[in-house]
């Protein structure tokens, strides 16, 4: 699990209070160099970088989780060590997270997720600098770490084009598609859309497909199962974040 010094649990519990307060509003300052992280299993460990790209120093934690958004650093259960899981970041400063595997059982024919999370609380207002009011928000950055096992054969590039489309009936009178992603690896998709002819309908929302998961995406606007020849357009997203786009023919619905 990640091991943290007992005594940052107060200070933890008392700023988890303010991360749901962030959302929606203003921005973190303190940036991941990444919107995912890879984990192969055959390194010893990975590197994130941070750097604070505002104009104050940031108190940060950082930890990570099993899926639960809930869990507080020293809840978590997650087999990695993350070091330093409390740091300062002065402005136009960064910091490297090492991450490293405790090498507790993990599967072994499948990726695993995990989260990594980034709080980071603004130093503390001078009482003679405060304005009236004032109210100084924690932000939370959470985003996808995948612990890729070494027994692996398969090329996670190709996973994307491996996934099986199928045009299907959804709850509530809607329709959409159905994609099963057959391989080890978890699949992200950024955009869905479904083409007939001219017409393009869209799911902006897209998601991931789990391995050996099916998963549905509702499309904007299909009220009812096209009758002609469909394509589907997607937007997947590779190891490093990038968009890269791909197309695919669904089979009918049963």
């Amino acid at each position: 699990m990640i091991r943290h010094a007992g005594k940052w649990k107060a200070w933890a519990l008392a700023v988890a209070a303010t991360i749901s307060l962030a959302a929606g509003n203003g921005h973190a300052s303190v940036v991941i160099g990444g919107t995912r992280v890879v984990y192969p299993e055959k390194d010893r460990e990975v590197t994130v970088r941070l750097t604070n790209e505002g104009e104050k120093p940031a108190l940060v934690q950082a930890w990570i989780d099993s899926g639960n958004p809930n869990a507080l650093p020293d809840d978590t259960k997650a087999p990695f060590i993350l070091t330093p899981p409390l740091f300062r970041i002065d402005p136009a400063q960064g910091q490297s997270l090492r991450v490293l595997y405790t090498q507790d059982a993990l599967p072994q024919d499948k990726e695993s997720l995990f989260w990594l999370n980034v709080l980071e609380v603004p130093p503390e207002v001078d009482r003679d600098e405060a304005q009236p009011n004032s109210l100084q928000l924690a932000f939370r950055t959470r985003i996808k770490l995948f612990f890729r096992p070494a027994a692996l054969q398969d090329n996670a590039a190709e996973a994307p084009a491996k996934v099986t489309w199928k045009l299907a009936r959804l709850d509530g009178g809607r329709y959409g598609v159905e994609a099963h992603n057959p391989t080890p690896y978890h699949v992200t998709f950024s955009r869905i859309a479904l083409k007939t002819g001219d017409t393009v309908r869209t799911n902006s929302l897209g998601g991931m497909v789990d391995p050996g998961a099916t998963a549905t995406f509702g499309i904007d606007g299909l009220t009812a199962l096209p009758a002609g020849p469909v394509e589907v357009d997607y937007t997947y997203l590779d190891d490093y974040g990038s968009a890269v786009p791909g197309k695919a023919v669904p089979q009918p619905a049963r």
